[in-house]
Formats: C-alpha cells, structure tokens, sequence
C-alpha cells in the first residue's frame, strides 16, 4: 500500500494552478502527499509557485517519471488520451481532466488498460461536489418536490469576444461542449440515470468563433425531460438549475462558490471554504408560496481526499471509470444527433 503519495502534474495552465495544486498543498499539511514534478515549457511560472519541485519540459517524459504514484493530467483535451496511456502503462495512476478523452474507443481503451495494469484511472468530474448539485440531489432523494418530470441545467456565461486559447481554436475536443458538456452530463446521469433518447444542437454563434460557443442537450426519459445548455451571451446571473416535481419547483441562480474561493487565495481546509451566501441560496415554490433551500456545502476537498484514500486501497475511487466513458459516449451521440438534426437512440 502506498504510504506517501508522490505526485507529477502535466501541463500548468488555469486548471493546474487553480484546482490541482491548491487542494494538494493544502492536503499535504494533514496527508503524506506531495508534488514532485510539473511538465511545462515554461519552467519560471512554475518555480513561482512551486519552487522546489523538478520541471520537465516534455509531457511523455513525466507520465513515466519513475519517482511518481500519481499522474495528473491538465494538458489540451486531444493529448487526453496518449498521454494517460502513457502514464498507466509506467505503473501510475492517473487523474485525468474531463473530457476523459475526445472519442469513444479511447475511453474504453484507457478503461481496458486500467484495469489490466490495475492502477485508478479517476476523472476530474469535480462539480459533483458542487454545494449546488449536491442540493438538488439531496432534493430528488427526499422528494421535496415530488416525483421530478422536468430538469434544466444551464452553466451560461458572458464572453461575446472569443479568446485566443486551444479551448476556442477548433479541432478536436475544442468548444464549450467538450468542456462544459461533460459536467452538465455527467451530473443529469447522476440524479437520473441514463436516457432513452437525446437530441442536441451544437452551434457558433458569435461571428468570430471558430468552435462551438453553444450547446443545448435535451435528454429524453419515459417520465421526464432534461435540458443541458450553455450559452456565451447570459450577462445576468446564470440561471444555474430549474427542478420542476408534481410538488414543488426549485430555481437556483449563479454558480457554485469554490472556484472563486480558489483563485481569491482561500484554503480549501478553511471553515468558510464552499458555503454560499444565503441571499445566493435558492427558492422552493409551492401553489401559494416559496422558501429559501440552504445551499449545502460544497466539497471539492472530499474529491481529492477520497482520492487518496482510493490509492492507498482505503475507498472507491471518487468517481468510477465506467462513469466516465459513459459520458464519452452520450457525448459522441450528441454530436451524431447535432449533425443529423435527429433524435437518436442512446441504446
């Protein structure tokens, strides 16, 4: 059993510096774990914030580090796949960001290769532990609104002018669908399993964009219908969650704390660190009158302890692999559905 968990980070952009390395540093005053190495062309930004730790300049070279337990992957979403095959076949297991990979027969090859090196192979799907999601989950379970017949999700945001950065550029796993779709997704498969059927509309809609800026995902169920979305153009507050039951409806606006708690500098361990303001909590409407809901806690922290747990055989991993290529798949038929204009099955 792995005892002090020695870590190397691919790549040092955005997710890297406001994610992965805040919660393991904070981890490592109470957890044997540690950074070792990062991959990236640009060994001074690195060194600012992680002064001791080895930088390689080649991503392959540090997926199979020998002095690692853990790889984690934050490199561009087509490289997704070389380079956690990469990295499982060393010997390391692997946290990788969502989209697990671009294509379906990747993700099943990645989930293959993982169990016949027997080494964890977890996706980054950490809005799982959103105060948020974890609201509307609890009120699905306790039924505060009844049985639940309609679902929408929205994670909008107002960017009019696209930027010049690989999520926008075009190519493969490019636009705000591989990189938003599989959080909205992967949550709607959480509260409701798998739909029969979905149609999709992938769209650019502002002029100058060279991937695709906006996204509507309707999952289709014997008893119920769910709408995923994403749009470039919402300058009010994001319109986060509508849970329509035979009881009640719940509408909740804006977006969960922790990633603004994060780049402000907050320590995750901090007692303050994913609880939202309660003028911010949400609203449970009846026939004749509403009330606030309490926002739960949010808990990115929980992702990564369980993590480690799971390395050193303690827990399941914090989300399943299996998981995971589900999500690759009913995103490969979401594209198959946007490109045809039809339904389609997700048998």
């Amino acid at each position: 059993m792995v005892s002090n968990i020695r870590v190397g980070i691919v790549g040092f952009g955005y997710a890297a510096q406001t994610f992965h390395v805040p919660f393991l540093r904070s981890l490592a005053t109470t957890e044997a774990v540690e950074i070792r190495a990062v991959s990236s062309s640009d060994a001074a930004k690195v060194h600012q914030l992680l002064p001791d730790v080895e930088v390689l300049s080649d991503h392959h070279a540090l997926c199979g580090h020998e002095d690692l337990d853990l790889v984690i992957i934050t490199s561009p979403n087509d490289s997704h796949a070389p380079l956690a095959s990469c990295a499982l076949a060393a010997g390391k297991h692997v946290l990788l960001e969502k989209p697990l990979t671009t294509n379906y027969v990747d993700a099943v090859a990645l989930q293959q290769l993982a169990a016949a090196q027997e080494r964890l192979l977890v996706p980054f799907q950490n809005r799982r532990w959103d105060g948020d999601f974890l609201t509307v989950k609890k009120l699905v379970a306790d039924g505060s609104l009844g049985k639940a017949h309609y679902f929408e999700s929205h994670f909008d945001r107002f960017r009019p002018q696209p930027r010049d950065r690989w999520r926008e550029n075009g190519g493969e796993g490019s636009g705000i669908f591989w990189d938003l779709g599989p959080h909205l997704l992967d949550q709607a498969l959480q509260l409701f399993g798998q739909p029969s059927h979905l149609t999709a509309t992938l769209r650019a809609l502002r002029p100058a964009a060279k991937a695709v800026d906006y996204f509507k995902l309707q999952l289709h169920y014997a008893d119920k219908e769910v709408v995923l979305c994403a749009s470039p153009y919402m300058a009010a507050a994001n319109p986060r969650f509508t849970l329509q039951g035979e009881l009640a409806t719940y509408l909740k606006s804006g977006l969960d704390p922790q990633e603004d708690a994060l780049k402000s500098g907050m320590d995750p361990q901090a007692s303050s660190f994913g609880i939202e303001a309660e003028a911010l909590w949400g609203q449970l409407y009846f026939a004749t009158e509403h009330q606030p809901v309490a926002t739960l806690h949010g808990d990115y922290l929980g992702f990564y302890q369980q993590l480690l747990d799971a390395i050193r055989g303690q827990a399941p991993a914090p989300v399943p692999i299996t998981d995971a290529v589900e999500v690759i798949r009913l995103l490969a038929l979401s594209e198959e559905s946007a490109a045809s204009g039809c339904r389609v099955s997700c048998d």
